[in-house]
């Protein structure tokens, strides 16, 4: 099976260094195409045997399965660029949340998949959210399950939702990032410790967490409840931090969900699709 990546910016690179380094793609399975020789160049200098494509059409052509792992309003060049050239077989995995599937099953032939993905594919955890469009047969989804199963952990989700699973899974590790660096920075100057240390309790806080939500049964109320004891040092804490970050959450989703709608609303234009409102996404 040959995969193509068109875009090997942060997020494409991001995902073949994950299917190499975890055994799911050979070197010689993979396809890339970049605007940047130079990144197509490192690319193949850390994994001899990939194949750099001269063109995206190239990559496109030689793909049983294809990421488009550009930014969302690149997103109509790009199918007008490698529309003709696809097959009806092959698979197209879009890995920007913005672009509908309806956008692509309009401009393409292929099979449309909407996979987002997670900075935590880096280290094999996490998730990958997986939207399929009405084209994918079963063993097509099998075929994409599989190989994100590689990398983490495949969840399939309603296009609906899309926008706010992937302020959980996708830009959840840099909100989550920006509470603990922050935290570390007040503990330094607050008491002089070591940030090096601070920062390792950090991260092994965070990861003992999330096994606790994930294999330890445990809702967040009720982690809270076994944490915070009726009057003591985290109970304490907990009602400061319940007062101060009154409101923080709804504004945090409400600015990802206006900046989400801003991109449909312009790739509708784009695409040359009416924008119809279907409550929120």
């Amino acid at each position: 099976m040959k995969v193509g990546f068109i875009g090997t910016g942060s997020m494409g690179s991001l995902l073949i260094e994950a299917f190499l380094s975890s055994g799911a793609l050979e070197p010689c399975d993979v396809l890339a195409s970049n605007r940047s020789l130079n990144k197509l160049l490192e690319l193949e200098k850390r994994h001899p045997g990939i194949s750099i494509c001269g063109s995206n059409r190239e990559t496109a052509l030689g793909s049983d399965i294809v990421f488009l792992c550009v930014k969302p309003l690149e997103f109509k060049t790009l199918t007008d660029e490698i529309g003709s050239c696809l097959r009806s077989e092959q698979i197209v995995v879009s890995i920007t949340s913005p672009v509908q599937l309806h956008h692509l099953e309009s401009a393409l032939p292929s099979k449309i998949a909407k996979i987002i993905p997670s900075i935590t594919h880096c280290v094999k955890s996490g998730t990958s959210l997986c939207i399929f469009g009405s084209r994918l047969n079963k063993e097509d989804r099998l075929v994409l399950l599989k190989l994100l199963s590689f990398i983490g952990v495949p969840l399939e989700i309603q296009e609906a939702h899309t926008r706010i699973a992937s302020d959980f899974s996708s830009c959840g590790p840099a909100f989550l990032s920006y509470f603990i660096e922050r935290w570390i920075e007040a503990a330094v100057e607050a008491t002089g410790i070591e940030e090096t240390l601070i920062s390792r309790l950090a991260g092994e806080m965070l990861l003992g967490t999330g096994k606790l939500l994930t294999e330890g049964e445990f809702t967040p109320q009720e982690l809270q409840d076994r944490v915070a004891v009726r009057g003591g040092i985290t109970a304490e804490a907990l009602n400061h931090l319940r007062t101060s970050l009154d409101g923080v959450f709804e504004r945090l989703i409400t600015t990802t969900h206006d900046k989400y709608d801003e991109d449909v609303i312009k790739l509708d234009e784009l695409f040359g699709h009416d924008t119809i409102n279907q409550g929120p996404n």
